[in-house]
């Protein structure tokens, strides 16, 4: 990493807000994965924007990240910047039955507040451990219902540094995909719209919705969350399952016991050791049922 970044970033930030040589597996639901050369916690959109433009300047690679729920960090980690947005960039304005929320806010802390205000229609994401950023990345969704049904805009810093607004209309939402696959801006800000319903209905239906998820997901275990997409007219978790591999594992990486559609860290897990197990349930899933499973998981950073 070019030195003079490095020495400009401290003299224009917060060196509190400032890590070189990070681990990943600290900022990951995986708890896998090596060092980030620096990594940056911005407190505000002008400074996403500022922190980027001096990226590009000294022609460092820049890696958006909010609460590391549904990424794999290879061993060898990531070259670069990485922007981490969290709880500094979390805000919950309500404005009607719309909630502006800023990109690090986690889902279950958005859908809290919705519920507070008596606004239906978050209840779906209660459960789910990501940011609302990373939500928007992956229109992320269970139990029939996605972010899809309740962004308004999305205000992004484009990878030149200028500042963007996207209606709900161009943001290319698909099962778990938008727009930004592609062009990959960093989401600063959202706006969803809501509907107002009893609070008492609302929390009960959340309710449901945890203790369904409780009930069923390996939770007590660090993951990243449902390993493979839903792979049209199956379920990869079933699939998984009727191959008998149940309790296979690679290293400290293990599908499973409790729902097979999990890949689990048991204990010092590698990203090699995921990555391995991956392979071997596609190999073995396609060979019993001639279905192609495709990771939900990103896979970034170094070998």
């Amino acid at each position: 990493m070019n030195k003079d970044f490095v020495r400009s970033c401290y003299q224009e930030f917060d060196a509190a807000r400032l890590f070189a040589d990070a681990p990943m597996r600290f900022h990951t639901t995986f708890r896998i994965g090596g060092p980030a050369d620096l990594l940056f916690y911005p407190q505000n959109t002008e400074e996403v924007q500022k922190i980027i433009r001096m990226a590009n300047e000294y022609g460092e690679a820049i890696t958006l990240l909010g609460n590391g729920s549904n990424i794999l960090v290879r061993d060898g980690g990531i070259r670069g910047l990485v922007i981490r947005f969290s709880h500094k960039m979390a805000a919950v304005v309500r404005e009607g039955t719309d909630l502006i929320i800023g990109a690090g806010a986690l889902l279950c802390d958005a859908a809290a507040r919705a519920q507070e205000y008596g606004l239906s229609g978050l209840e779906f994401a209660c459960g789910i451990p990501g940011s609302i950023g990373g939500a928007i990345f992956m229109n992320a969704g269970a139990y029939d219902d996605e972010m899809k049904s309740v962004v308004v805009s999305v205000k992004t810093i484009t990878r030149g540094g200028e500042l963007h607004l996207y209606s709900a209309e161009e943001l290319d939402f698909g099962y778990r995909h938008s727009i930004f696959h592609g062009c990959d801006e960093a989401i600063c800000e959202t706006r969803l719209h809501l509907h107002e319903d009893d609070k008492a209905l609302i929390l009960a239906r959340m309710e449901d919705l945890n203790q369904r998820r409780e009930s069923k997901q390996p939770l007590s275990y660090p993951s990243a969350g449902s390993t493979f997409k839903r792979p049209p007219g199956y379920f990869a978790g079933t699939l998984i399952d009727q191959t008998g591999l149940k309790g296979l594992t690679v290293g400290g990486a293990q599908v499973s016991q409790k729902h097979a559609g999990f890949v689990i860290n048991i204990g010092n897990a590698t990203a090699d050791d995921v990555q391995q197990l991956i392979s071997i349930v596609q190999k073995r899933v396609y060979a019993a049922h001639g279905v192609q499973l495709f990771p939900e998981l990103r896979i970034i950073g170094e070998a």
